[in-house]
């Protein structure tokens, strides 16, 4: 017996027109027109968010599916290849063969480009691609713009399903962790925040103009897809102890991978001896990592939507945020981290130190 498709609990509200016009001041029409706020907490969704959104919040579960969920830049392509790894046996072959847009369909990207936006698309990506295949891109957009929940729901049965997403988990199905299993990575905001800046940069249809000091006035504003950001973390933070959840930080990570793998392993019930965890690894090291193909979305450049001397996989790096923060920005996200904190025992590994 199927079970009641549930109403869509949250409503939609325009941006002010205030917040509009800061926000044109730094992107094309494709974005600032296409922000809306999403529910109590005020999350920023694009338009497209609406046409999937009560699919999504109400998409069928399976036991074996493995969800991967982060506000962006925290750590998720790292977290995705780890994950998939140690749930396929160390299938290093299989990895290599299947791009990882292929292993993982990422559920909310479709709301991030806009179809009627196409011709503004081409025209900013023109000015600087000289080689421009208005049809390849063109195919590209449709592909980005469908929802992926039909293409999930299709999936046989028998094949276990990874799902990456940015959503925070208010808007993901409300019984989510009752049936599967969910990793969720976080990061400092700070570095956050310049990783950000810098996708913002790399996708050419964000047509982001400005220095990272706009881009920081904008972040911790809460004027930039998916942010609030501490609200995007607080809310799996809260669900950390569920024996579905399996909570992650990017600092973490990068301090003692080998711990972490171990805990991985362990989440899913696997075990691995010392030779597996050092190969494992050797595969995820930072520079074995931004030249594997199958992870590093380097195929994007040949539609022409990834801006040249930028990368998805950038740096690597903790605490990169201090060389992009003047005093005056350092002292203003001190107070903005106290206040989001200032009720919850989450703290971030880099701020221990």
């Amino acid at each position: 017996m199927e079970e009641k498709e549930l109403p869509f609990p949250y409503e939609f509200e325009e941006l002010k027109p205030e917040e509009h016009e800061l926000l044109k001041t730094f992107f094309g029409s494709a974005i600032h027109a296409n922000y809306i706020r999403l529910g109590p907490k005020g999350y920023i969704v694009f338009k497209n968010y609406k046409k999937d959104a009560a699919n999504i919040y109400n998409m069928p579960l399976r036991p074996t599916d493995v969800f991967v969920v982060s506000y962006q830049r925290s750590g998720t392509t790292w977290t995705q290849e780890l994950v998939w790894l140690i749930e396929n046996d160390l299938n290093y072959e299989k990895a290599a063969e299947l791009p990882l847009t292929k292993r993982y369909p990422f559920l909310d990207r479709f709301m991030c480009f806009d179809e009627n936006s196409k011709e503004e698309y081409i025209d900013t990506i023109t000015k600087t691609e000289e080689n421009f295949n208005r049809e390849k891109f063109s195919e590209l957009l449709t592909y980005l713009v469908t929802p992926v929940t039909p293409w999930l729901a299709a999936m046989p049965l028998t094949t276990r399903r990874f799902i990456k997403t940015h959503l925070p988990m208010s808007l993901l199905p409300p019984k989510l962790l009752d049936t599967a299993k969910t990793v969720y990575v976080a990061r400092d905001p700070r570095d956050v925040a310049v990783s950000s800046y810098h996708h913002a940069k790399l996708i050419k249809m964000f047509n982001f103009q400005g220095e990272f000091k706009d881009f920081w006035k904008l972040f911790h504003r809460d004027l930039y897809m998916l942010t609030p950001y501490f609200e995007h973390v607080k809310e799996a933070w809260e669900k950390r102890d569920d024996p579905n959840m399996l909570f992650l930080f990017y600092e973490d990570l990068l301090k003692d991978l080998p711990a972490c793998i171990g805990r991985v392993a362990d989440f899913f019930g696997k075990q691995l001896n010392e030779e597996q965890i050092n190969r494992l690894c050797d595969h995820l090291s930072f520079e074995n990592f931004k030249n594997n193909e199958s992870v590093n979305y380097e195929n994007l450049r040949g539609a022409g939507v990834l801006a040249k001397g930028e990368a998805i996989i950038r740096k690597g790096k903790s605490g990169g945020w201090r060389a992009y923060f003047d005093d005056e920005m350092t002292q203003q996200a001190e107070r903005w981290i106290e206040d989001n904190l200032r009720d919850t025992d989450l703290r971030f590994p880099s701020m221990n130190q």
